[in-house]
Parts: structure tokens; C-alpha cells; sequence
């Protein structure tokens, strides 16, 4: 079987009634270190609560990123294979496309298309935000949320991502959006966390009720992506705001409060539609707000971003 070149399992039970291996293939341990430089740090694309991320290029120049597992990832073949395979089933232009994986002793490692303008999270490092049009930061929004929508409401069985922010958001070369890391939160014992430890911005993106009780439902997604939204429009990473008594959500509730909240606008970001502007901030308000049965569903977001600007 040519698909599963380079996988050393040791018997091809593992793959019994798996339906979509055909549509995922195996590569070996051998010829990812060759393609990474043996994962050579200049090619180290992050670092996440899920493993490491590398960029390889395969011999005839076709770039790809490879996420080693960490290895608490316990699970064995047939499992992991199996919920690999759900993974693989999730296609939406909003998604980063899983193309395959190695699973060799102990090594996971799970092959992605490469997108070359990294991470929103990278992109809104230092100056990088000023390299973004109020379009594009639209339809960054747009497409995450169209993204998560899918994931919530469309694919079967529905998923909840756990972990949305702004490295989690992968950009090609048109700044197009896709969302990482959907569906590795089961690949992964309930110790271990998802988030990235040490990183203070990262807890602002956690919903009260799953950060204080543990509850995790669609809604939390939500709430993350609401935090997302400021990100985007303010230009500013959660951590970053312009009084440092406070995070970038509640920054934003205070100046909805004080009739302001066009001031969260990125400053250096000239001509955009203020009233468009206001509206997605005020989207990324009701993301956010504390009662989670008083936030919208993700299918709700999208027909509010996406609704044409009133033509006066």
C-alpha cells in the first residue's frame, strides 16, 4: 500500500474500518527530518500547548508545516488514527487542511499546508498591523468566523475548537484566514492543558464559566472569538492596551459605557467605514458578554458581519 509508505505499525488491523485513510497520507519519520533539516530551529514556525511547529519543503519545493505532538499524547494506532481521520473530514475554506501524518515508536506528527504570512498572533507583533486594511481585517473576521461556524454547526460530529486566539489563526498570502489546532484537544489526556502556560495573553481569550467552573460548550468558542475581534480591529494583542489597569475586553466595555468605543479603532489605520467599524466592535462586545446563553450562536456572528453597510 503505497499511502502507507513509512508507517511502521505493526499490524493492519490498526487501519480496519477507517473510512478516509485514502484522503490521508503517511509519511515517515525519516524523510520529515530530511524535509525540516532535521528540524532545524531556523525552520521553527511556534510553539504551542499541543507540540512544536515546523516549516519543511518536500524535494520538489512544495512547503509544508509539521506539528510534533507532544508526548503525552498517549494513545495508541488505532486511536489515533481514528480521530485523525475525524480531523481530516473537517473541509471548509477556513480551515487549515490537514494533508497527513507520521506515527512511528513514539513520534506524532501531523503534516499541514503551509501558510505563508504565519500567524494573525505574528502578524499583530511590533508594527505588522499596520500592514492591514480595514478590508482585510473584515474579512479576517469573516472568514474565522465562517471558519468556527462550520466546525460548530455544520460538521458532523460538531466540534469545539477550546483553544481560539490569534496564533490559532494561520494566514496565507492574501491574508485569507484558517483556523489550526481544531480537534487535537482529544488526542490528549484531560491533565493536560490545551493552553499555553506562562502566556498571560492566552488567558484572556478564556470565557468566565470555562476558565472559573470548567464548563466548555460552543459558547466559549465564542467568547474567544470576541476577544479575537478587538484584536483585529484595535491592532492590539489582548495583553496590550492603552491603560494598564485593564485587559483589552474590559477596555472595550468601558468605552462602550462612556459612548467612546470607536476609539478601540486601530489609530493607524486611516479611511475606514466608521459605522461598519463600530459594528463589528460591538459584534466582538456581545462575543464577549458574561452570560453565555446572552451570547450569539457563530452562524449569528457571521450574518451580522457579513450584512452590507446601510447605504445612506
Amino acid at each position: 500500500m503505497a499511502l502507507l509508505r513509512g508507517c511502521l505499525c505493526r499490524s493492519e488491523e490498526d487501519f480496519r474500518g477507517l473510512r478516509n485513510l485514502e484522503n490521508l497520507r503517511l509519511f515517515s519519520y525519516k524523510e520529515i527530518r530530511a524535509a525540516t533539516n532535521n528540524f532545524d530551529r531556523s525552520n521553527k514556525l511556534g510553539r504551542g500547548g499541543f507540540g512544536t511547529v515546523y516549516k519543511g519543503v518536500w524535494g520538489d519545493g512544495t512547503a509544508f508545516a509539521a506539528k510534533v505532538l507532544c508526548s503525552e499524547s498517549e494513545q495508541g494506532i488505532k486511536e489515533f488514527l481514528a480521530e485523525i481521520e475525524s480531523i481530516s473530514e473537517a473541509k471548509h475554506a477556513n480551515l487549515v487542511r490537514l494533508l497527513g501524518c507520521c506515527i512511528q515508536r513514539k513520534n506524532r506528527i501531523l503534516i499541514y499546508e503551509y501558510l505563508e504570512n504565519n500567524s494573525l498572533d505574528h502578524v499583530l507583533q511590533g508594527n505588522g498591523a499596520t500592514r492591514l486594511t480595514w478590508s482585510t481585517r473584515a474579512d479576517i473576521c469573516v472568514g474565522t468566523a465562517k471558519g468556527l461556524s462550520y466546525l460548530h454547526e455544520e460538521h458532523e460530529p460538531n466540534i469545539v475548537h477550546r483553544d481560539i486566539k490569534a496564533s490559532n489563526v494561520l494566514l496565507d498570502r492574501d491574508y485569507r484566514p484558517k483556523i489550526g489546532d481544531f480537534g487535537l484537544a482529544k488526542l490528549f489526556p484531560d491533565n493536560v492543558t490545551h493552553i499555553s502556560t506562562g502566556v498571560v495573553g492566552t488567558c484572556g481569550y478564556l470565557a468566565p464559566e470555562y476558565f472559573v467552573h470548567g464548563q466548555l460548550t460552543k459558547k466559549a468558542d465564542v467568547y474567544s472569538f470576541g476577544v479575537l475581534v478587538l484584536e483585529i480591529i484595535s491592532g492590539r494583542r489582548i495583553s496590550q492596551t492603552i491603560r494598564s489597569d485593564m485587559f483589552l475586553v474590559r477596555e472595550a466595555w468601558v468605552l462602550h459605557q462612556q459612548g467612546s468605543l470607536l476609539d478601540m479603532v486601530d489609530a493607524r489605520m486611516e479611511g475606514y467605514p466608521e459605522e461598519e467599524a463600530l459594528r463589528y466592535l460591538r459584534v466582538g462586545l456581545a462575543c464577549t458578554q458574561a452570560a453565555p446563553s446572552s451570547r450569539p450562536t457563530m452562524g449569528q456572528v457571521v450574518a451580522l458581519l457579513s450584512r452590507p453597510v446601510a447605504q445612506g
